[in-house]
């Protein structure tokens, strides 16, 4: 009875045995490599191409004209003629100043030129009585040298007191406070019943022009510097309408519609910052941009004829953190290739040097080209759509 308990347990060992063999068969066979020569790779072939170069600078908007609105006689504010906020034409009266005194001042500088005028008269008179009588002796040389220093005198006082009506007809018109530009004005600094005097510092409103926005953005002299020997070597070539355009990213990423071209380039290098302050024009009829603004400007800086782009994929770095990639030599063997990256442009490296037109460049399947493993070759992108499509056949029902 023993004997057949341990065949029977030996029977039960053997079968459990069997069948963790196929298991493990079969695990085998799915996880197991695919029999088969070099490992694939999918590279892209350097073709030069024209690009432009862009680069990205922040600055802020101001407004084409500013006009601060300042009060050129002093007195009590007795009305407010505007709406704050609102858009103002350039004449349009602001404020209004009590105009009584001014109004006094006016009238009596008119009584004064008409007792001027009155006196003139007599003087005048005398004067050709006496330049007559002169002449035949009736009177004598001093007597008509009086009598045309009185007529200039009166003919002084004349003068001076149109001047000071003419004086007091200002300040009278400068009682009304008109804005000095067209524009948009914003609040007001003070209210009715106000007392203000002639040219205060404090501005009683301020008027900005908004159909037309400055951008002043900032680059640092290097960066100049490195534009200029790039365009006197001929690596880059300058635009064509000899002024660089522009084109403007908002706060929020959004780009602004009307592009612009660069307008100024400060001549002085800001000593603190090591900058250079440029800026641009552009047109606002809308009134997106509003003074004050943060943006980012995109300024042309050339272009250049002949550049390699590399996808930034295809690139890595060594411990020393040059820039690397894996290239297919002649016999489609993995070379590791030193290069030197200017810049990125889009989703590429420019790639200065260490690379010439017709290499191939691996994108895909990197982990597996090792220098000097030969690699089987297919262009970039087969490899994935080959991959994806496989993945979409059904899969066979199992019996």
């Amino acid at each position: 009875m023993l004997t057949s308990y341990r065949a029977t347990l030996f029977f039960i060992m053997g079968i459990l045995s069997g069948v963790l063999v196929l298991a493990g068969c079969g695990k085998k066979d799915e996880a197991g490599p695919k029999p088969g020569g070099s490992p694939e790779v999918g590279v892209i072939v350097v073709k030069p191409q024209r690009v432009t170069l862009t680069t990205e600078l922040p600055g802020r908007t101001s407004a084409h004209l500013v006009a601060e609105v300042r009060p050129q006689v002093g007195g009590i504010i007795q009305q407010r003629l505007f709406i704050e906020g609102s858009d103002v034409k350039a004449g349009q009266v602001l404020y209004q100043i009590d105009p009584a005194t001014y109004k006094a001042a006016f009238a009596s500088a008119r009584a004064t030129q008409a007792k001027a005028e009155a006196n003139l008269i007599p003087a005048r008179l005398k004067e050709q009585r006496f330049r007559d009588l002169v002449k035949i002796k009736a009177v004598s040389q001093q007597d008509y040298d009086d009598a045309n220093a009185a007529l200039k005198q009166a003919e002084a006082d004349l003068a001076s007191s149109k001047a000071a009506v003419e004086s007091a007809r200002i300040n009278l018109a400068y009682t009304r406070v008109t804005a000095p530009i067209s524009g948009r004005i914003g609040r007001s600094t003070v209210t009715t019943g106000a007392l203000v005097t002639a040219s205060q510092p404090a501005a009683l409103a301020t008027i900005q022009q908004l159909s037309s926005m400055y951008v002043d953005v900032t680059q640092s002299s290097a960066e100049m510097l490195r534009l200029k020997r790039q365009l006197a070597s001929g690596l880059l070539k300058d635009n064509a309408a000899a002024q660089a355009r522009v084109r403007l990213l908002l706060e929020d990423g959004s780009a602004y519609p009307v592009p612009s071209t660069l307008k100024f380039s400060e001549v002085t290098v800001e000593e603190s910052t090591g900058s250079i302050t440029l800026r641009a024009v552009f047109p606002n009829p809308k009134q997106v941009l509003l003074p004050g603004m943060f943006v980012r400007a995109v300024l042309e800086e050339g272009v250049d004829d002949q550049a390699i782009l590399v996808p930034q994929r295809g690139v890595t770095r060594n411990p020393a953190g040059n820039a690397l990639v894996m290239v297919v030599g002649p016999e489609d063997k993995v070379e590791q290739r030193l290069v030197k990256v200017a810049r990125t442009v889009g989703d590429s490296w420019l790639v200065s040097e260490g690379l010439k037109a017709g290499d191939r460049v691996i994108l895909e399947g990197i982990q597996k080209a090792k220098p000097g493993l030969p690699v089987k070759v297919v262009p970039f992108g087969s490899k994935t759509d080959a991959a994806s499509a496989a993945d979409q056949q059904p899969s066979p029902a199992k019996k």
